[in-house]
């Protein structure tokens, strides 16, 4: 009897040790398919040795394609119109940019090795977006600078070997003017890299961090609230003990059945999810926290919380105090490491990834990510939170009203020792 709990605490600190630990250990080697979007704009110039067309942009591309690793960055060609499209929505976490002059200036940059005057090294923007959270935007920058000066060195080499192309003189014909060491180093290193935020988080945001926090006080009402109303309620109709210190009653049991007293805790968990979502909401602006879209923040909150207190009160109803380590491993234990809020789920183990395709802490921060970043955009994650939530609320109505009703004609009333 002693040994019961020893054994089911230390499964489930075992549990806790390797989903948070294994979540945050070294998301760097975990990294897959992290998605950065590619933009080539540039048109390229007729500056050959015999004046052929060159385009400088396709080469930085092709270089950054075979540079960086597949299996880790999802790199993806796309136009400005679509990438942009992607980085509102949150599909990508950042963009490389290759403007459509890239080649023109390399080329003004090569004849300026030679003629004197003032020239600006060519740009290649790379594009960050902070409203996937704080350390996305690392992991975009860690990119940028590792790959950068590979491709920076790359170009440099054609540019040096075209400038001293076009000095070759021809046979009999004057000396060449030797490159200066100065000269030499510019042609070397002919690029700019300049990081900029795309799209940037007002004040108040906790630098992407709210919306991570503000899902886990959604979770944590269905659960903890679950928990409560089963209770709370079991108590007032005498089923089981209410002690507060001291001070302890046992009402006379009710004559209810299963099914109408899971009935009687949705319906306290529905005015709750109301009012828990208004609350949290009231607080938030009274912090300063940015509320874009107010009235579907609030909406969806209420929903998040009905969906995980009704399961939460399904699973306790079919499990009874089982149930509370069912929920906290369902809702808690597994679904903060794979909720994506504070470390992307591509650069956690891969096991997270399937996690996050059903548990409910990644659905419900979706959701509240889009509403406070994305303009409540349904591709921007809304569509799947809504949709999802509306599956785990269907799951746990379908449960708890199955499993109640069979304990209810198997003549299992509440208290009953058969």
């Amino acid at each position: 009897m002693t040994g019961a709990p020893v054994v089911v605490l230390a499964l489930l600190t075992t549990l806790f040790g390797i989903m948070y630990l294994d979540y945050v250990i070294d998301p760097e080697k975990n990294l897959h398919h992290f998605p950065v979007a590619l933009v080539d704009q540039d048109v390229g110039d007729a500056i050959g040795p015999q004046g052929q067309q060159v385009s400088f942009g396709a080469q930085v591309a092709d270089g950054l394609r075979k540079s960086i690793p597949a299996e880790q960055i999802d790199l993806r060609e796309l136009g400005i119109a679509e990438a942009e499209r992607q980085m509102r929505s949150g599909e990508v976490y950042g963009t490389i940019i290759i403007p459509s002059d890239f080649t023109k200036r390399l080329g003004v940059l090569g004849v300026a090795g030679v003629v004197p005057g003032d020239v600006e090294r060519p740009i290649i923007t790379l594009q960050t977006n902070p409203r996937t959270g704080a350390y996305a935007t690392s992991i975009v920058a860690r990119i940028g600078a590792e790959f950068f000066p590979q491709v920076n060195a790359q170009v440099g080499r054609q540019l040096t070997d075209q400038v001293r192309a076009r000095l070759t003189p021809p046979p009999g014909g004057a000396p060449a003017p030797e490159l200066t060491g100065a000269t030499l180093l510019t042609l070397q290193s002919p690029l700019q890299l300049v990081t900029e935020q795309f799209h940037p988080l007002p004040s108040g945001t906790g630098q992407g961090l709210t919306a991570f926090f503000y899902a886990l006080l959604l979770l944590l009402v269905g659960v903890v609230g679950s928990m409560t109303i089963h209770t709370m309620v079991d108590a007032a109709l005498g089923f089981v003990p209410t002690e507060y210190g001291p001070w302890y009653v046992h009402y006379p049991p009710t004559p209810i059945s299963r099914f109408r007293t899971l009935l009687i805790k949705w319906g306290v968990l529905a005015v709750v999810a109301n009012l828990v979502s208004g609350i949290y909401m009231l607080v938030a602006s009274a912090l300063g926290m940015p509320l874009e879209e107010p009235l579907a923040l609030f909406l969806y909150g209420a929903f998040a919380i009905l969906a995980v207190g009704i399961t939460g009160l399904s699973v306790l109803a079919a499990l009874g105090s089982a149930g509370l380590l069912v929920n906290l491993i369902l809702f808690i234990v597994l679904g903060l490491p794979s909720s994506g809020g504070t470390v992307p789920i591509e650069a956690t183990p891969r096991y997270f990834g399937w996690l996050a395709h059903f548990e409910p802490m990644h659905q419900v921060f979706l959701g509240v990510r889009a509403i406070l970043y994305f303009d409540a955009g349904f591709d921007a994650g809304l569509g799947r939170a809504v949709w999802m939530t509306f599956v785990g609320l269907l799951i746990g109505l379908v449960l708890g009203a199955t499993v109640s009703r069979y304990y209810d004609h198997k003549g299992m009333p509440r208290g009953s020792r058969t």
